[in-house]
């Protein structure tokens, strides 16, 4: 399609008050098309999802979209996944943010964003009191700019979705986090898959589970945890009555954390999904988990 393409769609947006999601990911549309489509949504008043993932969108074309997100009302759903905006880009839609009040959703997954973006939009998001899903995948905002996001954890009361996947997150980033997750009373999923958090990360996020009331699902896949980690979390479990899925795939745990999370399970009623797989459990941990499960009701 193009952008010559996208600038059809562009000029029928203006007029169409029916269509109410879009979706022109996979259409090599650039930042020219991008300032078409953005110039659309200053018009139209009926379109509430609009999907440009896998295109080729940069810092200038998001530029043209933040600046139509401060005067378009009716947008909730943007998904710019797989562009390259860059920090720059997601400095555009931060200031963006600080002014509309109806996009509740945005997935910026694997768009070259790193520290500084990171902070843009966490800045933004201090006062927005709309938003609900920031979806950040892929993007290199390391522990640096995953701190900006814990802050705002602190004070904002509407972020219910953060995934921080693949973000290279260690335990210094994990620590801010889970920090956070002792005051906020929002947050429902936070998704740290394949980052670097290990058993001291791990330990940071056993303690806020202790005092968190409010997230149900915590995915920690892929992080470096091994057998000491898991006990970390497998003791907070004996005390946490609202997580209802952990996602522990692909860490280094063996019998050792499996007998502690089997040990975790007979005394917790509310987990409902336990994701071990990829793990180092033989035989000897598959029968604590199993024999927990028998009590486990």
């Amino acid at each position: 399609m193009g952008d010559v393409g996208a600038q059809y769609f562009a000029n029928a947006l203006r007029h169409n008050m029916t269509l109410t999601q879009l979706d022109l990911g996979f259409n090599q549309i650039g930042d020219a098309g991008g300032e078409y489509l953005a110039d659309a949504l200053r018009h139209n008043t009926a379109l509430t999802t609009l999907y440009l993932y896998d295109n080729q969108i940069e810092h200038v074309g998001a530029k043209h979209l933040g600046n139509a997100l401060r005067h378009n009302k009716t947008l909730t759903t943007l998904n710019l996944r797989d562009n390259q905006i860059g920090d720059l880009g997601a400095q555009h839609l931060g200031d963006a943010l600080r002014h509309n009040t109806t996009l509740t959703t945005l997935h910026l997954f694997h768009n070259q964003i790193g520290d500084v973006g990171g902070q843009h939009l966490a800045d933004a998001l201090q006062n927005n009191t709309t938003f609900t899903t920031l979806d950040l995948r892929e993007n290199p905002i390391g522990d640096v700019g995953v701190q900006h996001l814990a802050n705002v954890l602190r004070n904002n009361t509407t972020l219910t979705t953060l995934n921080l996947a693949w973000n290279k997150i260690e335990h210094v980033g994990g620590e801010h986090l889970a920090d956070a997750l002792q005051h906020n009373t929002t947050l429902t999923t936070l998704c740290l898959g394949f980052n670097k958090i290990g058993d001291i990360g791990a330990q940071y996020f056993a303690d806020a589970l202790r005092h968190n009331t409010t997230l149900t699902t915590l995915n920690l896949g892929y992080n470096q945890i091994e057998d000491a980690g898991a006990e970390y979390l497998a003791a907070a479990l004996r005390h946490n009555t609202t997580l209802t899925a952990l996602h522990f795939y692909h860490n280094q745990i063996g019998n050792v954390g499996a007998k502690h999370f089997g040990n975790a399970l007979r005394h917790n009623r509310t987990l409902t999904k336990l994701d071990l797989g990829y793990s180092k459990i033989g035989d000897v941990g598959a029968q604590h988990l199993a024999d927990a499960l028998q009590n486990n009701t």
